[in-house]
């Protein structure tokens, strides 16, 4: 059975016991702040576990893609180097949201493994939860009386509250779990050893295939348990375990799921995949992250710097650093299998498809920039070698090193292996102590503490009603207190209806004030989507908590982001309209003041293009098109009708829809209710994100007002230091011109002044102990310094030169030894400049035949030319 067979499989089954099948939710997360990215199959299906909303239907199953990096589930260290750990993964599911529970779970699951799959019974071992003293909980008994129904009693077998109890969270539905776990060891080994102490051993053959989890608690903030009002069923199973034992094979990656890319990765890098233990980690390591990375950029979360990109970013490097030290790839190549990815995993995952060129370019342009930051961090510790060895010394200290990894981006790895095939080592202890302090720092900023969610009510579902009105009479059903270092205390409150819009799909979230009938007013500093509900944030508590209470939305705000809201729709037809239909947006930022729009296209857009949409979005405005509205939409009849969805956005089956002429788009958000509203739009700014990515900036409404009146009270300010000349344009023109002769004789009147110094410092060398010592001091700038001295360089042997320079109010230091000095007396220009920069009160470094330092002290220039000298005494 091939693994599409496998999966559609699943689904069938499942179909046929009344269960709804539902697509993947995206990978990337956007309103759940807890998580970056989905790790386990029922993150998409929180809200109901928490009571927030009611399910349309009890029973749901999927294949979902899951990612498993970060937090509490990351199994980053072990892919690659065993054969069943993976990054991203799909997990086959079914739930139930208060309808079936332990029983049906395992007779289904019973059925499916042994029935349809075929997996022979005996092996197949099966654990329950083995009860938890401290907890006051019990043995499950009652999934231990279903299972003894179908498998021999000895291969029940009792597990731990770490593997055998599942926790959503810290806090939150959590329950007992009974997992199956599948022996496909051979025969004689399952002779030699019985499988059942194999069990939850990482036994790469003894593993597990399937939890059934059972949530009929809730954990609270103090650590105690309190029953669900309703019982939940939340399976997952490994897709690719479940191909492993289905193909018969004992590793993942011997499976059809991992094959074709194992094949291109062979035939592109020109490594056998079996041939040796390292080469074929990479091979896994790669196989497996262009799958993680792919994934993500189609669900909309390009690579960066920080939170969710940042991880992205890092899953990327690891696999180009794997192929780079023990695939030999200097150049990119991991982008090319983006094509063998779609065609294997398109039908199922149409995103893929449709998103290969952009993913393709992304993971092409990473390589490129992360291969040119290897390249430079092979520069620095070429350097940091040099001095090691020059010092007579064999460990690179260990904050080095992780300087090394953190600011430049180079593995600790590649650090390592550099130094081992140079007899060095790397102080293996120093960087664990700097990457844990940092990671502490990191711990401690982003530490919070929740309390648990003190019910005010018994309200099942709250209502928005920012689309129609800004204020409203509230009751409070819930709050609790969130504390931050960043910002210590904060409240979160829930009611039973609310006017605010809470930030999602790129539209920040909405501000105002919630009055109690005494009048005490509390300000609501920002709204939040949270697990299906609005947050509204507050820095303290109303009085009396009790009763009804006025909320009212800061209508100006709101008005600025929904007229940014609606010309973000404008913008994006009038980029498909110039540019062509292949733009598609790839993430938006709407605000009050401002709005920012990323969208898909191949090369810069030139001014006259950026004018030409500018144009078409101002003609949009003169329109007066109105707001055309539909609520209740079917997501299916939106799309068949031309309504343009986001990819990476989770979608429902009842879609609201906004129209403004023919701009037609799926959207949650907030608008204005005729383009006019809008009033005027300006593109402030035209940049880009990554491969393929642009970004445009803009305002509307009386940011361009005011953006107006700056560039009329500038060019007016101009006009005056040009003494109001009638073509200001010509006057500065001229100006430059006038500028640029003037640069180009001071340039010449530098070389002849350095000309002249030159021999004047050729003239006073003086011999010390066989060094030609020459020391000046002079206020020639930094580039003139160093052509000066590599000049003289080339006419003396045997020489030390230091040139001290307070140009520009700034100290700096120039050291050059000539290159046999550096071989005979062991002299090194980088080490000495770095002592004598403390007397500038600065620092530097460089080679050791020339380096620089700089400095915020020209008093000191003279200190440091005398110490110089002393240095050859």
């Amino acid at each position: 059975m091939n693994s599409k067979q496998i999966r559609q499989t699943f689904l069938d089954f499942f179909a046929e016991k009344s269960h709804q099948i539902v697509p993947s939710a995206p990978m990337v997360l956007k309103d759940d702040p807890t998580l970056m990215f989905t790790n386990a199959g029922m993150n998409q299906f929180k809200e109901y576990f928490l009571g927030n909303s009611e399910p349309k239907n009890n029973r749901v199953a999927d294949s979902q893609k899951c990612l498993r990096v970060s937090g509490k589930h990351n199994d980053l260290e072990e892919v690659g180097v065993d054969t069943y750990h993976h990054t991203m993964f799909e997990m086959l599911g079914n739930w139930s949201f208060g309808d079936y529970f332990k029983k049906e779970a395992i007779d289904w699951a019973w059925e499916l493994l042994t029935e349809v799959y075929k997996i022979p019974k005996d092996h197949l071992y099966v654990t329950i939860f083995e009860g938890d003293d401290t907890e006051g909980l019990s043995r499950d008994t009652e999934a231990y009386d279903f299972w003894k129904q179908h498998i021999a009693e000895d291969r029940i077998l009792n597990g731990n509250k770490k593997d055998n109890f599942w926790e959503m969270g810290a806090q939150g539905p959590c329950g007992p779990c009974s997992e199956i776990h599948v022996d496909i060891r051979s025969d004689k080994e399952k002779q030699e050893v019985d499988g059942a102490t194999l069990v939850n051993m990482d036994h790469p053959q003894v593993i597990e295939i399937w939890n059934l989890v059972f949530m009929q608690f809730n954990r609270l903030a103090d650590g105690s348990l309190e029953n669900l009002p309703a019982q939940h069923v939340d399976t997952g199973m490994g897709f690719e375990r479940l191909a492993m034992v289905l193909q018969g094979v004992k590793s993942n990656y011997d499976t059809d799921v991992f094959q074709p890319l194992i094949r291109e990765i062979e035939t592109i890098t020109g490594h056998a995949y079996g041939k040796t233990e390292q080469e074929d980690i990479a091979i896994r390591v790669i196989a497996d992250h262009v799958r993680a990375v792919s994934f993500s950029i189609a669900d909309g979360q390009l690579p960066s710097n920080n939170g969710a990109g940042y991880v992205i970013r890092m899953i990327l490097r690891r696999a180009i650093r794997y192929g780079f030290t023990y695939l030999d790839r200097k150049e990119p190549f991991i982008y090319q299998l983006v094509t063998t990815l779609s065609k294997q995993l398109g039908e199922a995952f149409p995103e893929l498809k449709s998103q290969k060129n952009l993913i393709l370019n992304v993971i092409k342009e990473e390589e490129i920039s992360f291969l040119r930051t290897l390249e430079n961090g092979l520069a620095l510790l070429d350097s940091m070698i040099a001095n090691l060895k020059s010092q007579g010394q064999d460990t690179l200290e260990g904050k080095k090193a992780f300087e090394l990894n953190d600011t430049y981006g180079f593995p600790k790895e590649l650090t390592r292996l550099i130094l081992s095939e140079q007899q060095l080592k790397m102080d293996e202890e120093g960087f664990t102590a700097a990457l844990k302090k940092q990671q502490e720092s990191s711990r401690k900023a982003s530490e919070t503490e929740t309390s648990d969610w003190v019910i005010l009510g018994d309200d099942d579902t709250q209502e928005f009603i920012g689309y129609d009105k800004l204020d409203a009479k509230v009751r409070i059903s819930k709050y609790r207190k969130i504390t931050t270092k960043k910002d210590g205390d904060r409240y979160q409150l829930v009611f039973n209806m609310t006017p605010f819009y809470g930030e999602s799909g790129g539209q920040t979230g909405d501000k105002g004030y919630i009055e109690g009938v005494n009048g005490d007013t509390v300000y609501i500093i920002d709204t939040k989507k949270e697990n299906g509900q609005t947050v509204h944030i507050t820095k303290n508590l109303p009085k009396e908590l009790g009763g009804t209470f006025i909320v009212q939305v800061d209508q100006k705000q709101r008005f600025r982001t929904s007229a940014n809201h609606t010309a973000t729709h404008l913008l994006h037809q009038g980029l498909r309209k110039i540019l062509g239909t292949h733009v598609e947006q790839k993430g938006s930022m709407v605000r009050s003041a401002s709005l920012r729009f990323d969208f898909s296209h191949f090369s810069k857009v030139t001014i006259e293009e950026l004018k030409q949409v500018e144009d078409f979005v101002n003609a949009r405005i003169a329109e007066q098109l109105q707001l055309e509205e539909n609520r209740n939409n079917t997501y299916e009849d939106a799309i068949k009708d031309g309504a343009i969805g986001l990819f990476g956005e989770k979608y429902g089956d009842v879609v609201r829809t906004i129209k403004f002429g023919s701009s037609y788009e799926l959207c949650g958000g907030t608008h204005v209710k005729n383009t006019s509203d809008v009033w005027h739009f300006k593109i402030t700014n035209e940049s880009a994100v990554a491969a393929g990515i642009r970004r445009i900036e803009a305002i509307t409404g009386d940011a361009v007002k005011d953006f107006f009146y700056d560039q009329s009270k500038h060019f007016e300010q101009i006009k005056a230091l040009l003494k109001n000349a009638k073509e200001p344009v010509t006057a500065i023109q001229s100006l430059q011109e006038e500028n640029s002769n003037l640069k180009k004789e001071i340039e010449e009147l530098k070389k002849a002044k350095a000309g002249n110094l030159k021999q004047e410092l050729i003239d006073s060398a003086e011999d010390i102990n066989g060094v030609q010592f020459i020391a000046s001091k002079t206020d020639l700038d930094a580039k003139s310094v160093k052509d000066l001295a590599f000049s003289i360089d080339k006419e003396i042997t045997n020489l030390f030169l230091i040139i001290g320079s307070n140009a520009g109010d700034k100290a700096t230091l120039t050291v050059i030894i000539s290159k046999d000095l550096v071989d005979q007396k062991k002299l090194n220009a980088g080490q000495i400049v770095r002592e004598l920069g403390k007397f500038i009160q600065g620092g530097g470094g460089g080679q050791p035949h020339f380096a620089t330092a700089g400095g915020k002290n020209p008093a000191g220039i003279d200190q440091a030319l005398q110490a110089a000298r002393e240095l050859l005494n």
